[in-house]
């Protein structure tokens, strides 16, 4: 019971809100660039052993935009991932996170005559493997402020003008101690 005390009281458990873009190159004859639009999403992790833990993100498109075929077709792209996490402290109310891990791009194709009977879209998903980093800032207490950068490699994205994409955004977090 001590020993998992001691474990339970190391934990740290770090929650947020976050907007990002994201970039990936132009389009082309293979299909539409992923670049631009408002992304929010959240995320979180828990740090269990030292500086290292486990995280997840949602990060979706929060508009429609339009696959350019005939007619036009209205799509929406979601990133979900699953991450190993590092976080060292860097300075006094400043850590460094980095995360590797992999996901899936879900990209939701909208239409009057898709769908399950429940939904209005169907999806196309895709493996995908992530790199990212952030500098977590605390400014009071345990909230957070975190500029971020995340890379995504995608298998088989038929879709887009290319299997890559980088997110570059800004979250808002409360640490749990």
């Amino acid at each position: 019971m001590a020993a998992f005390s001691n474990f339970a009281q190391a934990q740290k458990v770090d929650l947020a809100f976050g907007v990002s873009t994201v970039t990936a190159p132009a389009a082309n004859s293979s299909g539409p660039s992923l670049t631009g639009g408002t992304y929010p999403g959240f995320s979180g992790d828990v740090l269990f052993w030292h500086n290292f833990g486990l995280g997840a993100e949602v990060f979706w498109k929060a508009t429609q935009s339009s696959y350019p075929s005939q007619p036009p077709t209205p799509y929406r792209p979601l990133f979900l991932d699953f991450n190993g996490v590092y976080s060292p402290k860097l300075a006094s109310h400043t850590y460094l996170d980095l995360e590797a891990g992999i996901g899936a791009v879900d990209t939701r194709i909208y239409c009057q005559t898709c769908g399950n009977g429940y939904t209005n879209y169907s999806s196309d998903k895709h493996f995908m493997g992530d790199f990212g980093a952030g500098l977590k800032i605390y400014p009071a207490r345990n909230f957070f402020i975190r500029p971020e950068a995340k890379f995504y490699l995608v298998t088989n994205n038929q879709l887009f003008s290319s299997s890559y994409a980088t997110r570059f955004g800004l979250s808002i977090g409360y640490t749990f101690k």
